[in-house]
């Protein structure tokens, strides 16, 4: 049986912290790591971990506002010619530690996966969970979602006032 760890936000969006995925990893080092989207298609075997970004945002939203976050980037990347196996945990796990030995890694920022192929749209997914049995873990990834922050700052409390995410808006959310 897969046992889930994963961690749910204020707004119902799933985030999963850099610290939640290693140490999702580490509780099963020697098993095969294997990603995968809500609708089962996998990273094909024989995947490098090619980068890993310590990315800082700085943005303004359509309601004036300035936001500022971390997260932590693992980008993945099949070569034409790879092998039929995939990676353990403890190989991911070896080359984050040399990794962060380079670069600060924020380890209370999101982990999100940077990946695209003929199944994966090129994106940076969201991870939903760490999944593991006796031989494999599997990461859930979660395509990004577009969403305007001044209409989900406004609709927020209202969302807990009427028990509804979708209350009407009493303003336009842009300043513009």
């Amino acid at each position: 049986m897969l046992q889930d760890q994963s961690k749910e936000t204020g707004r119902n969006k799933k985030q999963m912290k850099t610290n939640e995925f290693i140490s999702g990893l580490r509780a099963r080092p020697n098993n095969q790591l294997i990603f995968v989207d809500l609708e089962g298609h996998t990273v094909h075997s024989g995947y490098h971990l090619t980068e890993l970004k310590a990315a800082s945002f700085e943005t303004v939203d359509c309601g004036g506002q300035t936001n500022r976050w971390q997260e932590t980037i693992v980008q993945l990347w099949v070569p034409s010619h790879a092998t039929n196996e995939y990676m353990t945990a403890a190989k991911f796990l070896k080359i984050f530690e040399k990794v962060r030995g380079m670069i600060p890694l924020n380890l209370n920022a999101e982990v999100r996966i940077e990946y695209g192929d003929e199944n994966f749209f090129p994106s940076t997914y969201h991870v939903r969970s760490v999944a593991r049995d006796q031989t494999t873990t599997r990461v859930l990834l979660e395509p990004p979602r577009a969403s305007c922050k001044a209409r989900d700052r406004r609709v927020a409390p209202l969302a807990t006032t009427t028990g509804s995410c979708c209350a009407p808006a009493t303003e336009a959310c842009c300043t513009a």
